[in-house]
């Protein structure tokens, strides 16, 4: 099932919201920053210089070539080449200092990123496709720190030269200054226009390549599935069109982006063809001076060309800055609800729970869960049988509370398990899910990830109860074999093994079992079956299984229909009254 972020509603960004979050990330690392700002003066005004240095170079040549001071006009032109080396040296000093502060706030971005995906509820990636999240944390972050390390030095750069070169040319000639009156509003208001209407197609590029990637990583993962169903040609198309949708975002930033450059210069062009002609006609009335008119023009290409570089990275900011919305807007994400401030801490589980008239949706308009009560002992072993979407799975996430009921309460020892603390209430369990997971590590670390404090005997004990350990020791390493993250290295039923072993050493009261062994060969889950049952003793089990000869020996079975326990009893009693539980069986051993 594809899970649209588009179905919830859409809050209109805030630019200014953006901008002051970015700031604050700057701001941690102030000294950095100030280092940059000074940096950044001392750099673009000892460049400012030079301009000012070839007027002077210029007067001192004079009208007769023969009475030119050649002695001045070297000095000038040495002096000029010095500030400009001193200059270049500063303003590389200055690249590496923003380089190394957009790395850092870059690093402390993806931190909160991910820090703030762990506290997360499970609806929320119940809702999100993975590939849309890993391009937020990945594709968007960089595009963020691509900004920071080049665009701000760039407009660092540039604010300081259009300043500077403006303030000379006051001081050069303020009549041929008044002809800027004309072209910098034009400038601010084309700008202003394009920056309107680009931003918007930023934001859409960046969430259309969102789900382009959450597609395909979606595609990849089912490649057996789509191979076996021989539905290649079908996911093309349907890629096709995403690749499209991206594509077709893609083309319309761009081309609106690149469209600002060209008409900033097209502006600029204007006003230096104005100055050459002023200037002209000052020098012919004795109104400025051939190194002065030199200077002006000089002085004018620099203020015109950090304002045609401006507008150039405008596409870019624009693009960060949506990223950045993106980025802030997951890390703004509520995480799951605090535990009440006079939450009990779980301790000293028995393991007996209740449920007392249980309703719940995933949606509050349609319910799964359907006026369900239910008492279990200590100890006992529960099996919840029935068809797909019939809320078996949806029976263990209320348990866990990754979702809470809306109406009714569970209780574990009495407790109502809303005021206790989640992490008491979670480390009372111990699951084995349908969908094993082994992250990159050695086969002992996998094992004894659920324990602080396993030794390799204990890792060696629990996986020779789940008839895993002559595998283990038939391979080069043994427990210090290496398996790739998600386990490709290893089979499935190997993998599911290795998730039971691990779940046999955490010492808990209560257990979950969710389809522990659908991955599993009918010879295979012969021989753990006696392991899966000395495993379950002392605790109270929940154990959710399709293959009914895992659960015969349960001692109650719930078997669930649309949200309802419609029947219970052991395996011999429900068999007895041959209803919905016989026809299952039936239909699976006949």
């Amino acid at each position: 099932m594809n899970k649209q972020e588009s179905a919830r509603p859409e809050v209109k960004p805030n630019r200014k919201y953006v901008f002051l979050r970015l700031w604050r990330y700057l701001y941690n690392y102030k000294y950095l920053l100030a280092l940059a700002f000074v940096l950044s003066i001392v750099g673009n005004v000892l460049a400012l210089v030079g301009p000012y240095l070839a007027g002077k170079a210029i007067d001192a040549i004079g009208e007769v070539p023969g009475l030119a001071k050649m002695d001045e006009v070297f000095g000038y032109a040495g002096l000029m080449m010095l500030l400009y080396v001193i200059s270049t040296g500063i303003l590389f000093l200055l690249s590496v200092v923003l380089i190394k502060l957009s790395r850092k706030v870059t690093f402390q971005m993806r931190k909160d990123l991910f820090n703030r995906l762990t506290t997360l509820p499970v609806s929320f990636f119940d809702k999100n496709q993975t590939g849309d999240i890993v391009s937020r944390m990945s594709y968007d972050i960089d595009t963020v720190n691509a900004s920071l390390s080049n665009d701000l030095l760039q407009i660092a750069r540039s604010v300081i030269i259009v300043i500077g070169s403006f303030a000379m040319m006051v001081a050069i000639s303020p009549v041929m200054v008044l002809m800027f009156v004309v072209t910098i509003p034009v400038s601010v208001l084309f700008t202003k226009y394009m920056t309107k209407r680009v931003r918007p197609l930023y934001r859409k590029r960046s969430a259309k390549l969102g789900e382009l990637n959450g597609y395909a990583e979606e595609i990849i993962s089912g490649q057996k599935i789509i191979k076996a169903y021989r539905r290649e040609e079908e996911f093309i198309e349907r890629f096709g069109v995403r690749n499209k949708e991206a594509v077709d975002a893609y083309f319309k930033a761009d081309f609106y982006g690149s469209a600002v450059g060209p008409g900033m210069n097209f502006i600029n062009n204007i006003s230096l063809t104005a100055v050459s002609v002023i200037g002209a006609f000052l020098f012919l009335n004795g109104g400025i001076t051939p190194g002065n008119l030199s200077s002006f023009v000089l002085y004018s290409r620099k203020f015109s060309g950090p304002v045609n570089e401006m507008a150039n990275i405008i596409s870019e900011l624009q693009s960060a800055m949506s990223a950045a919305e993106r980025v802030f807007k997951l890390i703004d994400e509520k995480p799951e609800p605090e535990d009440d401030t006079d939450a009990l801490v779980l301790s000293d589980v028995k393991g007996s729970i209740e449920f007392e008239n249980v309703n719940f949706g995933y949606d509050p308009n349609v319910t799964i869960i359907k006026d369900m009560s239910l008492k279990v002992q200590e100890g006992g072993v529960v099996a919840i049988v029935g068809p797909t979407g019939a809320g078996k799975t949806t029976v263990i996430n209320l348990l866990m509370r990754f979702y809470d009921p809306q109406q009714g309460r569970i209780l574990i020892d009495g407790q109502d398990i809303k005021k206790v603390t989640r992490d008491s209430l979670r480390r009372s369990f111990t699951m084995v899910l349908q969908d094993t997971w082994l992250f990159g590590g050695t086969i002992f670390e996998n094992v004894a990830y659920g324990s602080d404090c396993a030794t390799k005997e204990d890792v060696e004990r629990v996986c020779r109860a789940a008839k895993i350990h002559t595998f283990i020791e038939s391979l080069p390493e043994g427990y210090d074999t290496v398996v790739n993250e998600g386990g490709m290295n290893i089979s499935k039923g190997q993998k599911q093994l290795l998730t039971i072993a691990r779940a046999m050493l955490v010492d808990s009261k209560m257990l979950i079992l969710d389809e522990a062994t659908s991955n599993v060969d009918t010879q295979t889950e012969q021989r753990i079956r006696d392991a899966m049952l000395e495993l379950m003793k002392g605790k109270t089990s929940f154990v959710i299984a399709h293959r009914l000869s895992t659960i015969m020996n349960a001692d109650i079975i719930l078997v669930m229909k649309d949200g309802r326990i419609v029947e219970t009893g052991n395996h011999r009693e429900l068999l007895e009254k041959k209803g919905f539980y016989s026809e299952l069986f039936m239909s699976q051993y006949e």
